[in-house]
């Protein structure tokens, strides 16, 4: 039987996979087996819940508010707030709990539970398992005055702008900036937060209709924030993702900047201020080997970690690194923020073109990305893939081929019987002629 916990929470097609009554059963599940462990030391437990703006959030997060007071834990609702909003809170208010009703960057049909364990952090897998185990169980249910209670939780956005605007050294003042907030859970408060800190700010992508959530608009989708950044003429445009996890960012000229690259820009301010622990900037596996190289020539060190932030943050965690992220856009800055931040890392990009008085593009050009092809090959055996021996010899034939000027990755999915090839390579001809070899060898040696 799959997992039901993915790598960020649970997720999937609401009313359908994701119902009202699993978010009951995950909510109990998640008490009973926090307060096993001895998260909640032996006191009345406290969780804080909060949504992004999809038609399905209302009702599951009535169901998880619902499911964590039957257990005895009182909840604060903190209705719509983007996820590293959620986990501020639940660090800083001391919450022993938090849960976020959001999927990210899905379209707006589709819904997902993530837990936040007390300090603001996403559970470790074992803690996932142990609450999956529990679905379904007999309980002893607390009755009268041992359940919990469910109260609105007032002031929650202006917490989290404040909490913003309070990480950085200068004012914004000066710049202009787009910021599309892909009609999620980011449109008040990231166009507040960059207000305040003194920038001028237009919006796009800020409408209350959750059903339009990621639809055409945000992270996904660049080209109607290229667009508003020309006709504005401002210095940059920032693009965060439905629950605000994630940013990515287009130059003046609409150019896009990715993670990577961002990620490169705040590395080395933070190297330059003294405040990048061991030179180290911690990313994925899928990350540039553009951004590797022009780390290295600034002598800056990577980490690299699986797909997914949870575990870009528990080696950040293990080494007490200062800020590591994904090409996505999930940018993890720990001196400020336990998970991704969207707005975060916007506020904080745009901060280094303040400082430097540097536009975006020239910040951005510290690296430079190689030409990358990524190639999906469906219906195969992927536990296979990586250890069958014709598929690895071509691989290492690959990797002799290009030497140290590229680099293959061959990536099993964590949901479907599909394994990706990404090839980076000198040149786009290079990578796809190098791709499109290794997907024909991985479709005859372990296709179904």
């Amino acid at each position: 039987m799959a997992r039901l916990f993915g790598t960020d929470g649970v997720r999937g097609r609401a009313n359908g996979d994701i119902t009202a009554e699993l978010a009951v059963e995950l909510s109990v599940g998640a008490a009973h087996v926090l307060g096993t462990l001895g998260a909640f030391g032996g006191t009345r437990p406290r969780a804080i819940v909060a949504r992004d703006t999809r038609p399905s959030g209302d009702f599951l997060s009535a169901a998880v508010s619902a499911g964590l007071a039957s257990a005895g834990v009182d909840v604060l609702d903190a209705e719509v707030l983007p996820t590293p909003g959620l986990a501020y809170l639940v660090q800083s208010t001391g919450a022993d709990l938090g849960v976020m009703i959001s999927a990210s960057h899905n379209p707006a049909p589709d819904n997902g539970i993530k837990f936040f364990a007390r300090g603001g952090t996403k559970l470790p897998d074992e803690v996932e398992d142990a609450i999956e185990a529990r679905i379904g169980e007999k309980w002893d249910r607390p009755q009268g005055t041992e359940v919990g209670t469910i109260t609105r939780y007032e002031g929650a956005i202006e917490a989290y702008v404040e909490h913003l605007v309070s990480t950085l050294d200068r004012s914004l003042e000066g710049l202009t900036v787009v910021a599309d907030c892909a009609n999620g859970a980011a449109s008040i408060t990231g166009p507040e937060a960059l207000r305040r800190a003194g920038a001028t700010v237009q919006v796009i992508g800020d409408l209350s209709d959750g059903g339009l959530i990621n639809d055409g608009v945000g992270s996904t989708h660049l080209e109607p924030l290229q667009a508003a950044v020309r006709e504005h003429g401002a210095d940059i445009g920032v693009a965060f993702d439905g629950d605000a996890d994630r940013c990515l960012a287009v130059d003046a000229a609409g150019e896009i900047i990715d993670g990577d690259q961002i990620m490169a820009i705040l590395a080395l301010d933070l190297k330059e201020r003294g405040r990048l622990h061991d030179d180290t900037l911690v990313v994925t596996v899928m990350s540039n080997l553009g951004l590797k190289l022009a780390m290295k020539e600034h002598g800056v060190m990577l980490a690299q970690t699986g797909v997914g932030d949870r575990y870009v943050l528990e080696e950040m965690n293990l080494g007490g690194f200062s800020i590591g992220g994904e090409q996505s856009g999930h940018v993890i800055i720990a001196e400020h923020a336990t998970t991704g931040d969207g707005e975060l890392t916007a506020l904080h990009l745009l901060q280094r073109m303040a400082e430097t008085g540097r536009s975006s593009r020239e910040l951005a050009d510290v690296m430079t990305r190689l030409p990358q092809a990524l190639i999906n090959v469906k219906d195969v055996d992927k536990a296979k893939a990586t250890i069958d021996r014709g598929v690895t010899d071509a691989i290492a034939a690959a990797e002799k081929e290009l030497g140290e000027t590229g680099r293959v990755l061959l990536r099993p999915s964590g949901t479907e019987p599909v394994v990706r090839v990404m090839v980076e390579a000198p040149s786009d001809e290079k990578a796809t002629e190098i791709a499109e070899r290794l997907a024909v060898v991985v479709r005859e040696r372990v296709g179904l």
